[in-house]
C-alpha cells in the first residue's frame, strides 16, 4: 500500500515524453475517469490528470491479455465480475511500487534504540511492504539491536500489490541495488548468488524467518491482523490518499500501537492536521496521544 507508493516511473512510461507513440488501444476520457473511480474505490488511491499516460502503459498489457482493443471493454469485463481475480491484476498494475534498502535511514536508528531491552514480544507493521526492501531492513534492525532475541520478533509486512509480495517472499535482489549496503551487513544479511544466481543476492533464512507477508488493503472494513505493535511503518502511501481517507487509516492505526508505540511516516507526509490521534515526535515519527 509504497515506495509502495512512489512517484517514479519507469522507462516504459517515459517513453510518451517528447515523441508520443502511437496508440493502438482506445482510452476514451470516460474511461480514464471511470478508472480513476475505480482504483479509488478499491485501494484509495488518487490518480491525478496527469496520469493518463502512466494508466495507458500499465493496463494495455491487461488489454492485449484478453484481445482487447478499446479500455471501454476491459472495464465493462471488470464491473461485469466483481469477484473476478482480474481485479487483482487491475490493482497491481496502478500500484507504483518505489523502494530500497533503509531508506530515509535516520527511522532505523530510533527503531533500534526503542525496541533495545523493551520486555516482551516485539511487533512491528510494515504496511506497505512493496518488494520487501523496507520490511528485511526492519528484521536487520532488530537483529543487530536486540541479538539472539530478535528471534522471537515478528515483523508483519503487508501490501496490496501481491505481485510485489511475490518478489518479496522470494528475498533475491540485484548485487548492484544490495552492494549499497555496508559490508558488515551484505556479510551477515544475504548470500551471494552463485552460477545461474550470479548478480544476485538472498537474504538469510533467519532474517526471512522474522518476517510475516500477508496482502492486506488499507481499505478493507476488516484487516486480518492483530495488535498491538511496538511500531508500525506507513511510509510514503498516506501521499496516494484524500485527506479523508488519511484520516480513517490513521484512526485505526492508534488502536494497533502499544501506548508507547511509534508510527513511522514518509518524508513529504505530515498527520499533525489529519487526526488527533497521533503527535508528533521527531522527524516523521509520531506517537500515539494519550486519551484525555
Amino acid at each position: 500500500m509504497s515506495d509502495p507508493r512512489g512517484v517514479a516511473m519507469s522507462a516504459e512510461e517515459t517513453s510518451w515524453g517528447s515523441g508520443r507513440l502511437e496508440r493502438d488501444l482506445e482510452l476514451t476520457d470516460t474511461d480514464f475517469s471511470r478508472i480513476r473511480q475505480l482504483i479509488y474505490e478499491r485501494a484509495g488511491i488518487v490518480l491525478a490528470e496527469h496520469k493518463r499516460e502512466m494508466v495507458y502503459s500499465r493496463l494495455a498489457k491487461r488489454l492485449r491479455h484478453y484481445g482487447l482493443t478499446r479500455f471501454g471493454d476491459y472495464l465493462a469485463r471488470l464491473e461485469r465480475q466483481p469477484d473476478a481475480r482480474e481485479w487483482e491484476a487491475f490493482t497491481n498494475a496502478l500500484t507504483t511500487n518505489l523502494t530500497a534498502f533503509f531508506r530515509e535511514a535516520h527511522h532505523f536508528p530510533l527503531l533500534a534504540d526503542h525496541v533495545r531491552n523493551r520486555p516482551g514480544k516485539i511487533r512491528v507493521w510494515c504496511a506497505a511492504a512493496s518488494t520487501g526492501e523496507e520490511p528485511y531492513s526492519i528484521a536487520m534492525t532488530l537483529m543487530e539491536a536486540m541479538g539472539p532475541q530478535a528471534s522471537h520478533a515478528e515483523v508483519v509486512a503487508t501490501d496490496i500489490d501481491t505481485d510485489a509480495l511475490t518478489r518479496a517472499r522470494a528475498g533475491i535482489y540485484p548485487l548492484e541495488q544490495v552492494c549499497k549496503l555496508e559490508e558488515s551487513r551484505i556479510k551477515r544479511f544475504f548470500q551471494r548468488g552463485k552460477g545461474p544466481q550470479q548478480g544476485f543476492a538472498r537474504i538469510r533464512r533467519d532474517v526471512a524467518g522474522v518476517i510475516d507477508f500477508q496482502p492486506l488493503n488499507l481499505l478493507a472494513p476488516q484487516w486480518p491482523i492483530t495488535g498491538p505493535f511496538d511500531a508500525i511503518f506507513c511510509r510514503n502511501t498516506m501521499i496516494y490518499f484524500d485527506k479523508t481517507t488519511q484520516s480513517r487509516i490513521l484512526e485505526r492505526f492508534a488502536p494497533l500501537l502499544k501506548p508507547d508505540g511509534l508510527l513511522f511516516a514518509g518524508h513529504s507526509e505530515s498527520f499533525s492536521y489529519i487526526t488527533e490521534a497521533f503527535q508528533l515526535r521527531g522527524q516523521t515519527v509520531y506517537t500515539r496521544k494519550s486519551p484525555r
